[in-house]
């Protein structure tokens, strides 16, 4: 028998078959399967479809390329499937017009479903191009501030290159006035060291009695001579120290100050320095720096008669000592 034979044969009498055994009908069934699933598999196959594409629309867009893809190939498939089906149905009979029918009403099912698909997928679409828009917005409005930014910090570096440019030659100009300053400063006390080996035998031979007058007429004397011969101004201030900052109670402070440009000097001209009178210099010379807010550039004491006890004050607490004639070099304090 030929298979074309074969074929006219079962066209005819297979429909009559299924409807009479139903091990035949469920053979047949099974056998389609492999071409195209039931209603509740279609629907539970979209209604998984439909549940991964709402996950993964929370994803990033790497997997909504992902996703993309997987739709083209479902529809890939679809359509392969479709081009089967409507082979099969070209060969069917009349009697499967029935089943043929329930396959268009769940097509229709299924394009709804596809449309409402489309429809939710647009509008998900014009929402991320326009929150694309308002990102691009939002980049290009950095980008501008960045710019702008930029523009600012290159303004405030060339500002700053200058700037540093004319502090660098300020520092110069006020090294060479340092170096002159100490030059100055050094003969001055060079003038003070041969002043003060001059007229030290005169100033020991003086008694108590005679003390301040020297005092005086010494600070006199070193006035006269650094401000006509160097042109530094010597200040004799006194303070009144209301707190008691430097007596323990409220009275008078009385300094030397020795001022060249930008030098400053603290001086204490006496007859006689004990260890008292040290650790007294030393807080009265604080006193005036937090009062005036400045800080003395060097601490000086000029007297004929230091005791040994004061030297070593002297040298704790960073004070240059001038005193008698035996001395050839100043006693400078650690500070």
């Amino acid at each position: 028998m030929e298979s074309q034979q074969i074929r006219q044969i079962l066209m005819r009498e297979l429909p009559v078959i299924m409807q009479q055994d139903p091990e035949v009908r469920r053979f047949i069934l099974e056998l389609s399967r492999q071409y195209f699933a039931d209603r509740v598999e279609t629907e539970n196959r979209f209604d998984r479809i439909l549940e991964e594409m709402r996950r993964e629309r929370e994803e990033n867009s790497r997997k909504w390329e992902e996703q993309n893809r997987k739709w083209e190939e479902q529809n890939r498939r679809w359509e392969a499937n479709q081009q089967e089906l409507r082979a099969m149905r070209e060969e069917q009979n009349r009697k499967w017009e029935a089943n043929q029918q329930e396959l268009r009403a769940m097509r229709e099912e299924q394009n709804r479903k596809w449309e409402e698909q489309n429809r939710k997928w647009e509008a998900n679409q014009q929402e991320l191009r326009a929150m694309r828009e308002e990102q691009n917005r939002k980049w290009e409005e950095q980008n501008r501030r960045w710019e702008e930014q930029n523009r600012k910090w290159e303004e405030q570096n060339r500002k700053w290159e200058a700037n540093q440019q004319e502090l660098r030659a300020m520092r110069e100009e006020q090294n060479r006035k340092w170096e002159e300053n100490q030059k100055t400063i050094r003969q001055m006390l060079d003038e003070i060291h041969a002043l003060n080996r001059k007229h030290d035998t005169t100033i020991g031979a003086l008694g108590a009695r005679w003390g301040l007058y020297t005092e005086q007429s010494f600070r006199n004397a070193l006035r006269s001579i650094l401000e006509e011969s160097f042109g530094v101004r010597v200040i004799n201030v006194v303070e009144y120290d209301d707190a008691g900052e430097v007596f323990g109670r409220p009275d008078q402070v009385e300094l030397d100050l020795v001022i060249k440009d930008s030098v400053f000097i603290i001086c204490e001209i006496s007859s006689s320095m004990s260890k008292a009178d040290m650790y007294t210099f030393e807080r009265k010379a604080r006193f005036y720096e937090k009062r005036h807010d400045r800080k003395a550039d060097r601490l000086m004491v000029i007297s004929p008669m230091v005791s040994p006890q004061a030297q070593v004050v002297a040298q704790k607490l960073g004070i240059e000592v001038y005193t008698h004639a035996e001395a050839t070099a100043p006693i400078f304090g650690k500070g």
